[in-house]
């Protein structure tokens, strides 16, 4: 039978729910995997024109919730821009390329394209393997803002709970509230209205509040698709006003302690990575951990 055609709204930002499982058995994402699928995603976000609402990135498929601008509200200007935000100044963008690159960079398929082509061949290097990694074509689910968006938001950021690996989503590192917390939105990499900026709530760290509590009592209903969030829990992060403390934080950023490469003082990072000879250690600036005031260099910075 012929593909069914993709519903998109090509002539207004719209929202999709896109989804795609690997041909493998198994799970057979592992953690530098997801990384390296994250830090792809990542790149082309800054190339098309879309937000990243939310991800949820399991073993052996992945979430995204995406705005996609269409191609009439992009500039020649906007084109130009991130062009050189990719290639740099001394490329030359041809006026007959804008046009082709308008279309590329503002088409959910395009999108998808890259991130799963980029990443098939990640995994089959690393994994000394040759063929096909995904199965079917992506599923794309047409999602309207509001109510629907922070709905299915919560049920992405719910996948690893469900799934049983991890009690809370912020302790789930490839998940977006596990990223809001974790990296303190490294990059900026997640739009962060959640659904609710069509409900004249402009402070972002309201809205995560909110988001959170949302989320929680969301997870704590129990599903006949997986583990809830246990009521104990719920309760506490209902005392605390679904706000996170400093101790919160620290215990959610703890990660760095083990998964990077270097950390301390930015000089002590930047120095001794010069020292050692990493790759793009002399252009390369340590991250900030947020909350626990120190500075970190290789692979949790990568991302």
């Amino acid at each position: 039978m012929p593909r069914a055609p993709r519903l998109l709204l090509e002539d207004r930002p719209a929202v999709y729910h896109v989804m795609s499982r690997t041909a493998l058995d198994g799970y057979p994402f592992d953690a530098l995997d997801k990384d390296r699928l994250l830090a792809i995603i990542r790149a082309f976000a800054a190339v098309y024109f879309c937000e990243i609402l939310g991800f949820a990135l399991m073993g052996n498929h992945f979430h995204l919730l995406v705005r996609m601008t269409p191609a009439h509200l992009v500039s020649d200007e906007n084109i130009s821009q991130h062009f050189r935000d990719r290639y740099g100044d001394e490329m030359h963008l041809s006026p007959g390329k804008i046009e082709s690159l308008r279309g590329k960079w503002t088409s959910l398929s395009e999108f998808m394209r890259e991130v799963k082509q980029t990443f098939s061949r990640h995994y089959n290097t690393r994994h000394n393997r040759r063929g096909t990694l995904w199965g079917e074509r992506f599923k794309s689910v047409l999602v309207e803002d509001g109510r629907t968006l922070i709905n299915c938001l919560t049920y992405i950021d719910l996948n690893p709970v469900r799934a049983g690996l991890a009690k809370r989503p912020e302790d789930y590192r490839w998940c977006s509230l596990g990223y809001h917390l974790q990296t303190n939105n490294n990059n900026n990499l997640l739009s962060l209205d959640f659904g609710l900026v069509d409900w004249d709530i402009s402070e972002p760290a309201e809205r995560l509040t909110l988001y959170r509590q949302f989320l929680y009592e969301t997870g704590a209903i129990p599903s006949s698709k997986g583990m809830s969030i246990r009521a104990d829990r719920v309760e506490r992060a209902q005392q605390a006003g679904y706000e996170y403390s400093r101790a919160d934080r620290f215990m959610l950023r703890t990660r760095w302690f083990t998964d990077s490469g270097i950390i301390g003082s930015k000089a002590f990072v930047e120095k001794t990575a010069k020292r050692l000879g990493l790759p793009g250690a002399g252009h390369r600036s340590a991250k900030n951990v947020s909350e626990l005031d120190m500075y970190s260099l290789k692979r949790l910075s990568e991302y």
